[in-house]
């Protein structure tokens, strides 16, 4: 058995491109959104930026090849992932948010619905969106739970030749659209039958761009990702055709939990490319900044000692992310496991590590002229959002690890 995380010709290549995409267009995106007053409009604000990384064709290099894309697995969007958060947050998840919008459609869509719907994804054009509308207000940590918990409160309605959707969502990314008339491709989880236990009450519908019905609340003013959309929405009686039906009717549960499994080691992945970035900042600052004294601050052993434990952690972060993408594509029994553990440990590490090396660089660091204080709002995003810590822990992992047959060292490779 040989161990190399050393990435083929291929892989170096897609991170050269999305490390050169990153410096030169999404290190725009502070500066063109930086004095804009709200959401919707530092999210507008991106829209030139993003449409460029569209024109590269990074949304089509990650889209699975058996759909049309050029995307190899997991690994190439954990390497596109850091490259992007290292500079920019905002248009990197907007990007990544199509791929969790449309993974019900590569896990159960047909062939047709394939045609039908892919097709903007992989134009290399415009500024296509898709999202995952799950989580709802008053929270959407169990939900598939059936009564009396409330899990999802979305409904949707059979009628003649299709259904009616009625509802609330939030915190879906970029759901709105950037004209509120709604995001190109939205796979909204609805309940589609309330009195059946959770393996068979949920469905996903697809709502398109424009569909009447769709109506915008508010734009959730975030404390961080402040260039990035997730606003509150309604579905009043949104009409959708059999024909947009993904996977069987109340087979949803299983849809979405697949689709979310993947993601929680892109958040990992994600605080490593937050924590490189702060990084960097607090190294040039300790080998240029004297702070009065004689002396850069790095030869001091306390700078020393914060700078070489972050480091450290950004190292392990990195290669736990690695290891749980490479699992994922290869299917390998310990790959959910390792997902979760990436989430857990890079977005708390991030935070962490954030936040000590703004005690390396001190109070100028509270200062927005460094971008330290703005990583450190992003980075605490990342142990709330796309399943909070706490339920990943109690939930998923919890659950691993009382099962009968659990081995400690599936995940390791070496059980």
């Amino acid at each position: 058995m040989t161990i190399d995380f050393t990435l083929d010709p291929a892989r170096r290549a897609l991170q050269l491109d999305a490390r050169r995409a990153a410096s030169e267009v999404l290190s725009q995106v502070r500066a063109a959104t930086r004095a804009l007053h709200t959401p919707g409009e530092r999210f507008r604000a991106t829209r030139p930026m993003y449409e460029e990384i569209i024109r590269r064709g990074f949304l089509r290099r990650l889209m699975p090849q058996p759909f049309g894309g050029e995307g190899t697995g997991m690994v190439d969007l954990a390497i596109v992932a850091e490259e992007f958060h290292a500079v920019d947050c905002n248009v990197s998840l907007t990007l990544f948010a199509n791929l969790l919008g449309l993974a019900p459609l590569f896990i159960a869509g047909t062939p047709e619905q394939h045609r039908r719907l892919l097709a903007p994804f992989l134009a290399c054009e415009g500024a296509p969106l898709a999202a995952l509308a799950n989580s709802e207000p008053g929270g959407s940590a169990n939900f598939a739970a059936p009564r009396p918990g409330e899990g999802v409160r979305t409904t949707a309605e059979r009628g003649e030749g299709g259904w009616r959707i009625h509802g609330t969502k939030q915190w879906v990314s970029a759901a709105t659209g950037w004209d509120g008339e709604g995001a190109d491709l939205l796979s909204v989880v609805c309940r589609t039958d309330p009195e059946a236990p959770p393996e068979a009450a949920l469905s996903i519908l697809v709502v398109r761009r424009g569909a009447p019905g769709l109506v915008p609340l508010h734009d959730i003013d975030a404390m961080g990702h402040r260039a990035h959309l997730v606003p509150r929405f309604r579905l009043d009686g949104v009409a959708v055709p059999d024909a947009d039906v993904v996977g069987p009717v109340g087979g949803a549960r299983d849809i979405v939990e697949a689709s979310f499994s993947g993601t929680a080691a892109l958040v990992g992945i994600m605080g490593v490319g937050l924590m490189r970035a702060a990084f960097d900042v607090a190294l040039r600052f300790a080998k240029t900044e004297c702070r009065g004294g004689a002396l850069p601050i790095v030869e001091h052993q306390a700078v020393g000692y914060a700078l070489a434990d972050a480091k450290t952690t950004i190292e392990a972060a990195r290669a736990l992310g690695w290891k749980a993408c490479d699992a994922i594509d290869r299917q390998l029994p310990g790959a959910l496991e390792l997902a979760l553990q990436s989430k857990i440990f890079g977005s708390e590490a991030a935070v962490r590590v954030i936040t000590d090396l703004m005690r390396v660089v001190g109070i100028d660091s509270y200062d927005h002229e460094l971008p330290l204080a703005g990583l450190l709002q992003d980075a605490i995003a990342l142990p709330l959002f796309d399943g909070g810590n706490m339920g990943v822990r109690r939930r998923q992992l919890h659950a691993l690890l009382r099962a009968a047959d659990y081995d400690p060292l599936t995940a390791a490779g070496i059980a």
